[in-house]
Parts: structure tokens; C-alpha cells; sequence
């Protein structure tokens, strides 16, 4: 064969508990790698290995409150204890974050995850700065707050100690069960309006689940957390994020009632978003998992994206263009009516904040 015949694109299929097989080279990297096919079943013997194990890094960032000025974002600062995620979600808009590290958006991401194992300090820190000015603080917008590390490392559970210690308010955003271990700090947070936590709810159907988000809860677990939640007195809402046309789409209203029959009292949505090389990992993940809806998948996407499939403009990028996009919005909006969703918010308080004493300073009022 001759060596200059183009080798047919490989597909990677994903390892078990993984939202994709690849690898590709970050965007920042001066080579790029490519897999092919090299005709000697090496790709299946490499996927017949055991899968990769995730490693746990420590991050060295010397600030953990991020700020934004995006006006098409309830929040203006957040926090993400860890970068990189191990719920493996395909579609996740955070994966091509991981090139700034020089590090890949499939594999990597998923199995190098980067601990902040200060944040609580740090956090405590921009909180006793003179001109810190209190506002509502975003948990989780990244990556998830409350995945599988954090079961060990309890780097949340410490930044919630200093947000429940100082009354500054919080909200948090998860898809995983392991937040109810944190019930004694969100409870009586909640009871004095300081805490509200959002549960992302893509899909109920266990087999779209299994692969999207891999690691992540199972969708009734989450409408179990829900419940938890509320009962507890938590105000809890569902965040139906990514809703993916022509996969997804047709939920909208069922998930939303299994949301308010738990207890949700607010919901909002984000249309997929697939920014930099996350596109070529979904269109795998739809070759490998659904070969037959793969293009309609796609062709949906463009329809709300102006012929893309991703749109990066503020003001669009969230909820897209045209007769699809406003299609899903009318769905969202009516069915939110009917269920009595989104009917009263009430603002998190902010006149509760103390700054925690800085150091060496003795607390006035001890």
C-alpha cells in the first residue's frame, strides 16, 4: 500500500466508565496527534486493556474565585475545587479548559483531575480583603463540586465550611447524590436564605445516561437527591443541561414534571454547546452509541447554531437561533407554567455577610 493512501479516521470506542476513548492533542500544542487504523487490530487490542486510572494532581493556582462579566450568566464569581471531571460527560463545554494545562479534552480530562487542596484557605482570603464586596458565589460551573474525589478529599465540603462560617451565599450545581453528606452545612444555610442547590438533569433514560455521563448519578438518584433536598428545606431547582436536539429534546416536559414532583421549584436549561475540539468527541460518541441518528443529531445542532455546531457569542451561545432553538424555548417556558416552576425566586441575602477575621487581626465583636 502505497504510504501516501489516507488511512481512514479512526473512532475510538470508550472505555468502560469512560465518556470516550481519545485523546487528541490540546489546541495549544505545537504537534498534533491523529490515531489510524493500521490494519493490525491494534485498537482493539488496545481497548481490551484495562481502562485508564484516574490520577489526582495538586493544583498550584494562587487565587480560587473566579469572575466573569457575562451578562448571559446569573453570577458574576465561582469556585471549582477541581479541574477536570471523572463524570466523564461527552458533551461537557469545560473538557477543552484542560488545554491551558497541556493536557488532552477526552481521556485526560476524565483521569487527570487537579486538586485544589487550599480552596478553602484561599477563599478565606479573598473574603477578608477590605474591598470584597458580597455577592452570591457559583459552586461548581466548571466541573462538578461533588465528584468521586471529593469523596475523599472533601475540598467542598471546606469551602462550604468558610461560606457557612463567613454567611456568604451559595449555589451549588451537581449531578451527584454525595451533596446530602453536606446537609448539616446547607441546611441551616438555606434557613437563613444563604444556600440553594441546582441538580443537572439531562435525560431519565438510563441507557442514554450510561454512556453521556458515565460516572455521574443515575437520573433517579438525582430526582431521589432532589427530594432529599427539599425536604430538608433546601430550595432546589433543575438545570436540564445540555438539551441535545433531536436526542434529548423530546423530555423536556417528562423531565421537568419528575423534577417538580421531587420538590424543584425553579428550572432553567442550556442548549448543547460543543466549543473547540468537544464537537469531535460528540460526533464519535454518536458514531459508537447511535450510528442511525448521528446525522439528524447533527443536522438539529446546525439548525440552532446558524449552520455551526457551536456558537460562541454571548447572548446566543446559551439558548441558540432560529425555528428549532425557539421551538425548545417555547416547550421549556410553557411547561414551567404549568408546573408552577419558576413562579417565585426569592434573592439570596447578602446582608448576613461577616469577612472572616484577616490574619493576625482579632475579631472585634469575637
Amino acid at each position: 500500500m502505497s504510504a501516501n493512501v489516507e488511512r481512514e479516521r479512526v473512532v475510538w470506542p470508550a472505555f468502560r466508565g469512560r465518556g470516550t476513548g481519545d485523546n487528541p492533542s490540546g489546541r495549544f500544542e505545537s504537534l498534533a496527534r491523529a490515531p489510524v487504523d493500521d490494519g493490525w487490530d491494534t485498537i482493539d487490542e488496545l481497548m481490551a486493556e484495562p481502562g485508564p486510572k484516574t490520577v489526582i494532581s495538586s493544583d498550584s493556582s494562587r487565587t480560587v474565585v473566579a469572575r466573569n462579566t457575562s451578562p448571559d450568566l446569573p453570577f458574576d464569581r465561582s469556585v471549582n475545587p477541581y479541574r477536570g471531571c471523572e463524570h466523564g460527560c461527552i458533551y461537557c463545554y469545560a473538557r477543552p479548559t484542560h488545554n491551558w494545562l497541556g493536557l488532552s479534552s477526552g481521556l485526560d480530562f476524565e483521569t487527570k483531575i487537579l486538586a485544589k487542596h487550599d480552596a478553602a484557605e484561599l477563599l478565606k482570603q479573598e473574603l477578608a480583603k477590605p474591598g470584597y464586596r458580597c455577592s452570591p458565589l457559583a459552586l461548581g460551573t466548571n466541573t462538578d463540586p461533588y465528584q468521586p474525589a471529593e469523596r475523599r478529599l472533601g475540598l467542598t465540603r471546606a469551602v462550604l465550611g468558610v461560606l457557612a462560617e463567613t454567611r456568604h451565599p451559595v449555589g451549588i450545581v451537581t449531578k451527584s447524590a454525595l451533596v446530602l453528606r453536606d446537609l448539616d452545612i446547607l441546611a441551616p444555610m438555606a434557613a437563613s436564605g444563604l444556600a440553594r442547590v441546582y441538580l443537572s438533569l439531562t435525560t431519565l433514560d438510563r441507557e442514554i445516561a450510561r454512556t453521556l455521563e458515565p460516572r455521574a448519578a443515575a437520573p433517579h438518584r438525582r430526582l431521589e437527591t432532589m427530594a432529599a433536598l427539599a425536604a430538608a428545606g433546601v430550595p432546589v431547582g433543575v438545570m436540564t443541561a445540555p438539551i441535545i436536539p433531536a436526542l434529548t429534546d423530546h423530555e423536556i416536559e417528562r423531565l421537568l414534571g419528575a423534577a417538580a414532583e421531587a420538590g424543584a421549584q425553579s428550572a432553567g436549561y442550556v442548549l448543547l454547546r460543543l466549543p473547540h475540539d468537544v464537537a469531535a468527541l460528540f460526533e464519535d460518541w454518536l458514531e459508537k452509541h447511535y450510528p442511525l441518528r448521528r446525522a439528524h443529531v447533527l443536522s438539529a445542532i446546525r439548525q440552532t447554531r446558524e449552520g455551526r455546531l457551536n456558537d460562541p457569542q454571548i447572548g446566543s451561545r446559551m439558548r441558540g437561533t432560529g425555528v428549532v432553538a425557539r421551538l425548545i424555548e417555547q416547550r421549556f417556558t410553557r411547561a414551567c407554567a404549568r408546573l408552577g416552576l419558576n413562579r417565585r425566586r426569592m434573592p439570596q441575602r447578602t446582608d448576613l455577610f461577616r469577612p472572616p477575621a484577616r490574619d493576625g487581626q482579632l475579631d472585634l465583636f469575637g
